[in-house]
């Protein structure tokens, strides 16, 4: 996109102050930043375990300029759902609230508060910023974590071996009235994005890829790189879901290979060409069942 075109789509008003505590390089507080200046000031952050939880600063300080809530790592959507319900007790229907996790918060352990909420409907807005790893706590697994990756709990020598989970698929079938995957190095998308799910009434899941530097081993100034090449080679296809139902490509994707994005990579630096093609194997696999469901709206 030129810059002409990211300069009138993305506010100017900053919420998120410079002293926060994010690594060289991270990508969540580029999120966080933008996320924000979509939602505006009249916004309420629940904010489950995470790095976010040491990014935001010590209590009672916050780098962020709207209400921050602290809560337990599983409990992400459940207390969004609460503070939504109060402000509405209280005939505030204008501010905006929504759960900040991570992977781990998301995938895993705050699934279940997830899924309730989305069965429900509350109407709050879930953002996943995910960087492929619970690496606040020394970059362990998740079940966001890549087949083939290094994490401190799968080796080199037993890496992951199982696929990333398909949050996108799994909020779908919830039948929700928004879901979308969007990444910190497509500004533009993920702030019209943001601004889409505003308008919308009921539960919204917003998925972000977000790089770790040092969870993924790579130089700080190559997160935003790696995240368009992530999109560009349809590792992770930037996408919205209305209703569970009509799936569409918010981007174009190119389909260009993905061994340069594996390369550049230290948490890939053990594989071989044959499990380098095997992941693009499954790139191309799960590329030709999301156009699938783009064609068929399902």
């Amino acid at each position: 996109m030129s810059q002409i075109l990211i300069k009138d789509r993305i506010p100017r008003e900053e919420l998120l102050d410079s002293g926060h505590l994010a690594c060289p390089g991270c990508g969540a507080p580029i999120a966080m930043r933008l996320v924000l200046k979509a939602l505006g000031e009249k916004t309420m952050v629940a904010l489950p375990a995470c790095c976010w939880s040491i990014i935001a600063g010590p209590w009672p300080q916050s780098s962020l300029r709207v209400p921050l809530f602290h809560s337990a790592f599983e409990t992400g959507a459940a207390v969004a759902s609460g503070i939504k319900a109060a402000l509405e007790m209280r005939g505030d229907l204008e501010t905006t609230v929504i759960a900040w996790a991570g992977d781990g918060g998301t995938f895993d352990i705050g699934l279940q508060a997830l899924s309730g909420a989305a069965e429900r409907n509350e109407d709050i807005i879930y953002f996943c910023y995910d960087n492929e790893a619970y690496m606040n706590t020394g970059v362990q697994r998740s079940s966001a974590t890549p087949w083939g990756a290094w994490t401190t709990t799968t080796p080199a020598e037993h890496p992951e071996m199982r696929p990333k989970k398909d949050m996108l698929a799994i909020m779908a079938a919830h039948r929700i009235p928004y879901a979308a995957s969007a990444s910190v190095a497509y500004p533009d998308d993920l702030v019209e994005k943001v601004k889409k799910a505003k308008g919308i009434k009921g539960t919204r899941f917003i998925h972000i890829l977000s790089p770790c530097p040092p969870g993924w081993k790579i130089a700080d100034e190559e997160s935003i790189a790696l995240a368009r090449l992530a999109v560009r080679n349809r590792v992770f296809p930037l996408m919205e879901v209305e209703n569970g139902e009509r799936w569409r490509f918010s981007v174009d994707h190119p389909g260009e290979p993905v061994e340069p994005y594996i390369r550049r990579q230290g948490r890939f630096r053990h594989l071989g060409d044959a499990e380098i093609a095997e992941i693009q194997r499954a790139v191309d696999e799960r590329w030709k069942s999301l156009e699938r469901r783009v064609q068929h709206g399902t």
